[in-house]
């Protein structure tokens, strides 16, 4: 029968105390990453709760926060009670239709007969999904000006407006590189205006919002994929390595807590076949 030496015992009570530290640490020590994730899987990015900066947490003055009494902790969550939102924002993106690419200018690159029928499988289609939709926001560009039209006809009395910021262009240099090449300064007057565009129309709905509202723009597939890298938080650089269809749905959701939810993708499902290009 074999029997411990006293180096072995201290050993072995030292090996059961680490474990029982370990074991301890493990369950107790990173709280904050436990609560958060099952698996206690530390996240490599984690996600910004206030990146419309539109928490409830920071619309309520600073100054609030310095007072210590219980009237001060009821003031900051009677401020942050007001400014929490109670419905979803929905963002309906839609590529334009097919549409003439020898074109010199941008009158010239009008719809081709495919590209009107693209549109109009668009618009019967979100019809037929019958949301309360409350807004349609149309680049400038020819295009997406006809695209836009098209869908109207199928959503009666639709409030439409139309934005520069969303025309299309360069959002930032892609990762992996193009093939050809580019001159910076596209990138770094494009981006900004797109940029500026991602900033005037993402963001959770007002704590004043009473309904869900499904907002519609139409305008260009690299600024579409470029939106939808932005409100995910993925790297931005990665917007070309998204394919988007001509006609092709993509729908964002922004909930009160400024989660940011993708239910659809260059969706063109709602077309036969022959009709689909990219």
């Amino acid at each position: 029968m074999s029997t411990f030496t006293k180096m072995q015992k201290v050993a072995l009570g030292l090996g059961t105390v680490g474990g029982s530290w370990c074991f301890f640490n493990f369950f107790n020590a990173d709280r904050k990453v436990f609560n958060s994730w099952t698996t206690n899987f530390t996240p490599s990015v984690k996600w910004d709760d206030n990146w419309d900066h539109r928490s409830p947490t920071s619309l309520v003055h600073p100054k609030l926060f310095k007072l210590s009494d219980e009237k001060g902790d009821n003031q900051i969550n009677e401020n942050k009670e007001r400014a929490t939102p109670k419905v979803n924002r929905h963002i309906i993106l839609i590529r334009h239709g097919q549409y003439n690419m020898s074109g010199e200018t941008d009158k010239e690159r009008y719809l081709t007969a495919l590209g009107r029928s693209q549109a109009e499988y668009t618009g019967k289609r979100l019809l037929a999904l019958g949301f309360p939709y409350t807004s349609m926001i149309k680049s400038t560009m020819t295009r997406a000006q006809e695209t836009g039209s098209i869908i109207s006809a199928s959503l009666d009395n639709l409030p439409v407006s139309d934005c520069n910021l969303i025309r299309e262009g360069a959002p930032i240099p892609p990762e992996p590189p193009v093939g050809h090449w580019r001159p910076e300064k596209q990138f770094y007057q494009d981006g900004a205006r797109i940029e500026a565009g991602f900033r005037e129309y993402f963001y959770r709905a007002d704590a004043s919002q009473e309904k869900e509202t499904y907002m519609i723009m139409v305008c260009h597939a690299n600024v579409i994929r470029y939106f939808v890298c932005r409100a995910l938080q993925f790297p931005a650089e990665a917007w070309l390595r998204i394919s988007l269809n001509h006609g092709s749905i993509t729908w964002l959701t922004i909930t009160p807590k400024g989660r940011v939810i993708l239910r659809a993708l260059g969706d063109s499902g709602h077309m036969p076949v022959d009709a689909i290009t990219y």
